[in-house]
């Protein structure tokens, strides 16, 4: 579907590395359940997203939020006199305490069209295989969420996303929710998500996967939700081609190439830090909405997003998780079949 001409959004959004620009945001087209699936397989291919209206139960999505913020409330997060459910960030505290489980040390930025350079410029040859944020007590009541039952065997396994899934790959039985899932909060005024794309985390199987990005509670439009970039998904595989052309120049073995954190990557597996800049250099937009409990983003495995800064005026802290799902009878990145843990090398 191609996107409609509007005026861009009149709310302020910023990101990692300054304030977007108006001609650098349009809005991202919604899709519902209902429609013909033909069409929305057509828009999906087109557009490298699919974003889908009130696929899920308003109510189960708040009870999953609900029990998250009851989970993290012992932390302090929250501000007193508020509701888990609301989940309100206690500005009187050090917004430093309370950081986002993306948290990724990147030493510079990579936004050419062709792939980082030589390790002195981009910083490359980082470790950084997602390792432990500070946080102290936040932090690790949000590592343990991922393996609370009412997760990872509820939520993450909704029957509602899984039959939707099932019908719109064509994949049926074979339908595969992996058991690694990131679930992400975004404290207000923290560092957002950097630019990147999922099959860099996920090369250990075939590009046939699939991501559903969940926000877990309404999201406002300055509230750090992802922003996905305007074809993203066709400059994803030509930058993905780069890497494995320069792995194979560089003397990668097959190994390391498929490695997120290899030489020729930046630091963290990102493309880069900071969205604006990426979008001036590719000479594309971003593509924002606010979303509403329910609502769920299915992208390509090339798709590029980022998210912003959450400015939430009332201090909402965004909630939301990335499920993979896969075909199970190709070949998938089975280190995914794990429950999300620091350190884990993906």
């Amino acid at each position: 579907m191609p996107h409609a001409t509007t005026s861009a959004p009149s709310t302020p959004l910023y990101v990692n590395d300054g304030l977007l620009r108006p001609e650098q945001v349009d809005y991202l087209q919604p899709s519902y359940p209902h429609e013909p699936l033909d069409d929305l397989r057509r828009r999906f291919e087109q557009d490298g997203y699919l974003f889908l209206k009130g696929l899920l139960p308003r109510e189960d999505v708040l009870t999953a939020r609900e029990a998250y913020f009851t989970l993290l409330e012992p932390s302090g997060v929250l501000a007193p006199g508020t509701s888990p459910v609301e989940g309100i960030f206690d500005d009187s505290k050090d917004k430093l305490d309370f950081p986002g489980m993306y948290v990724r040390s990147l030493s510079s930025v990579c936004i050419s069209a062709t792939p980082c350079g030589s390790p002195s410029i981009n910083g490359a040859g980082s470790t950084d295989a997602n390792g432990r944020p500070r946080g102290g007590l936040f932090v690790d009541l949000a590592l343990q969420a991922h393996a609370e039952p009412w997760y990872k065997d509820e939520f993450c396994k909704h029957p509602s996303l899984h039959s939707f899934i099932a019908k719109f790959t064509g994949w049926g039985n074979n339908t595969l929710g992996l058991t690694r899932s990131l679930l992400r909060n975004n404290t207000p005024h923290n560092k957002a998500i950097g630019v990147h794309y999922d099959q860099i985390f996920l090369r250990h199987g075939d590009d046939s996967n699939m991501t559903a990005w969940v926000p877990m509670g309404d999201v406002a439009l300055d509230g750090g939700g992802l922003i996905y970039l305007e074809r993203g998904h066709t400059l994803g595989r030509e930058l993905e081609k780069g890497f494995f052309d320069r792995a194979e120049q560089t003397g990668l073995s097959e190994e390391e190439a498929r490695n997120a954190f290899n030489k020729n990557m930046m630091s963290g597996g990102l493309l880069a830090d900071g969205p604006k800049e990426f979008a001036e250099a590719h000479g594309r937009r971003w593509l924002v909405t606010s979303f509403e409990a329910g609502d769920v983003v299915l992208h390509t495995p090339y798709t590029i997003h980022a998210s912003t800064i959450n400015k939430d005026p009332k201090n909402v802290i965004r909630l939301g998780t990335d499920l993979r799902f896969v075909d199970s009878s190709r070949a998938y990145d089975t280190r995914w079949t794990n429950i999300y843990m620091f350190g884990d090398g993906v």
